[in-house]
């Protein structure tokens, strides 16, 4: 499964992606803002994002923005320090498939990840069970 990792925080981008790939997910990309995220998606097309929502410059909210403008649909995983009821409210309004809360561990991204590729290989499934 393609992932692709936005954060601020250059240290924790690599030993995410580090982290990932040793589990058998394929990062097939690193930013560190929201426009970052945005031109990675429209890029690589990845089954899922990571991204950060307090960023410089271009935000998260401004890559959730820029992604659904791609692909409603698209699988996002936020991850977050703000735990604010104004981000909160947003992050409702924008339907991320996850909300991780800083700091968390790296066995929870992992399960994650594995919850959407177990629903995409049911969904690929269902879809060949379909034709026949």
């Amino acid at each position: 499964m393609d992932v692709i990792l936005i954060d601020d925080d250059v240290d924790s981008t690599e030993i995410y992606s580090e982290y990932l790939s040793i589990k058998g997910f394929n990062v097939v990309g690193v930013g560190h803002n929201g426009k970052e995220a945005a031109e990675l998606y429209r890029r690589l097309k990845p089954d899922v994002t990571v991204l950060d929502i307090m960023m410089p410059h271009f935000d998260g909210f401004f890559g959730i923005h820029e992604i659904r403008k791609m692909r409603k649909n698209a699988k996002i995983i936020i991850a977050t320090a703000d735990v604010s009821v104004d981000t909160a409210k947003k992050l409702e309004d924008l339907s991320p498939y996850a909300i991780l809360h800083k700091p968390y561990d790296l066995d929870s991204l992992e399960d994650l990840l594995e919850e959407v590729k177990n629903m995409e290989e049911v969904k690929s499934y269902e879809k060949e069970l379909m034709q026949k």
